[in-house]
């Protein structure tokens, strides 16, 4: 087989992963909180605990997760186990739903998960390169945001008719398709050393950096602060809303949650697109920009009207930074981390910071709900992204010049990307 059906092969089989995890990835997700209130009758605090202590399982497991891909030569197992071990840990509900064993499976669950994105991007820059990696990371989120709309169309229909058990049956066949997809991606045609950051002919005599590159890389840092900040204005949007459309109708709030994810889980798709085909081009760091810029905007427009089909639609927007946001993401860690060895560690690290600000994010809202209302909750989540903004036009380079200057000095690597960042 030649190199060029060899690729043809592992991009088709990428194809299918992204498509297929995007359901397998996040588990029960959303569904977990419907299961436990109406099949189990829990009540909110022991749900919100439980799925807290999820959320810090995979906070915890993230920078770990990425240092396992950058380490080991066996990614598509690593995946295997995986998607094995989210499968089991949310299938096992049914027959475990005591407190205990729903919080361990859960964490269990979103510690498995979080391999999914650095291992995904790792394995697309092995096979297809940096000159080929952005346009690669593009299509893998044009696929995983097709998974995401076909799976929460599927649930939503299904669990209209079955029952919110049907999830459980969905969950389970998208995780066999996942393994087949997985293991469709030819081995031979991952360079490992390429993989976790090393380039070219260099991988043979230098080694990687140390792991202080994670910390003493200025663009790096400032690039996590500009993601914290991204999710701390972004994650609580959505659940705002369905508040505010479940205030006004409880009957129909639910199904129009289900229409706010799905449309913009599509309007993504095209928006990934974009930045697989134009960011080489027009600038990494202003795709960025234009993803946090998006949200003020959204967060202005939500204050205007409480008409449930205004909300809808600027939810709409939601699509357009996410899915910016999304594919640009591994794209500016992989031309940072150029050379370093270090890239999947540094997706972990700087996802950490990000699920940091999610996780803060709903509980930021909260309280300027319940002190000023929803307008001002709005307001206040659209000024963290305006200054999330601010610090990314003013401290951060483009970081397409880094990636097209060449392979920067070795083992100092942080030095060089901090000169660049202080131009």
């Amino acid at each position: 087989m030649s190199d060029n059906d060899e690729k043809g092969r592992a991009g088709r089989a990428l194809d299918a992963a992204n498509f297929f995890l995007a359901d397998v990835r996040d588990g029960l997700g959303p569904y977990l909180a419907v299961y436990l209130l109406t099949e189990q009758h829990w009540n909110e605090a022991r749900i919100g605990l439980v799925m807290s202590i999820a959320t810090i399982a995979g906070i915890v497991a993230q920078t770990p997760a990425g240092a396992l891909v950058d380490a080991t030569r066996a990614k598509r197992l690593v995946m295997v186990i995986a998607a094995i071990m989210v499968t089991l840990a949310s299938l096992s509900l049914p027959l475990f739903p005591g407190f205990v064993p729903v919080a361990i499976s859960q964490g269990i669950a979103q510690a498995a998960a979080v391999v999914f994105p650095p291992a995904i991007a790792a394995v697309s820059l092995g096979i297809f390169g940096h000159a080929a990696f952005t346009r690669r990371i593009g299509r893998n989120e044009t696929f995983n945001h097709a998974g995401n709309a076909v799976a929460a169309g599927l649930a939503g229909l299904s669990a209209y008719w079955f029952g919110p058990t049907v999830v459980f049956y969905l969950l389970g066949a998208m995780a066999i398709a996942s393994l087949v997809s997985i293991l469709a991606i030819p081995e031979g045609a991952i360079d490992h050393d390429l993989a976790r950051g090393l380039d070219g002919a260099e991988t043979q005599t230098e080694q990687p950096s140390g792991l202080a590159v994670l910390l003493t890389c200025r663009p790096l840092l400032v690039f996590a602060i500009c993601a914290l900040l991204f999710h701390l204005s972004n994650a609580a949007m959505l659940p705002l809303v369905g508040q505010k459309l479940a205030l006004q109708d409880k009957n129909t709030g639910t199904s129009l949650m289900s229409a706010c994810i799905v449309a913009a889980q599509l309007v993504m798709v095209p928006f990934a697109m974009l930045v697989g085909a134009r960011a080489d081009s027009w600038g990494h760091k202003r795709f960025f920009l234009a993803a946090l810029l998006i949200l003020p905007l959204r967060a202005a427009l939500y204050t205007l009207s409480d008409n449930p089909f205004w909300l809808v639609g600027v939810q709409l927007l939601d699509g357009v930074g996410a899915g910016i946001f999304g594919a640009i993401f591994p794209v500016i860690v992989a031309d940072l981390m150029r050379n370093t060895g270090r890239f999947n560690v540094a997706q972990g690290a700087v996802i950490t910071a990000q699920s940091i600000g999610a996780a803060l994010s709903t509980t930021l809202a909260g309280f300027v709900v319940v002190g000023a209302g929803y307008s001002a909750a709005f307001i206040t989540l659209g000024a963290v992204a305006a200054f999330g903004a601010v610090v990314c036009f003013l401290a951060l380079p483009e970081t397409r010049q880094i990636a097209d200057g060449g392979p920067r000095p070795r083992g100092k690597t942080a030095a060089s990307a901090s000169a660049i960042a202080a131009e």
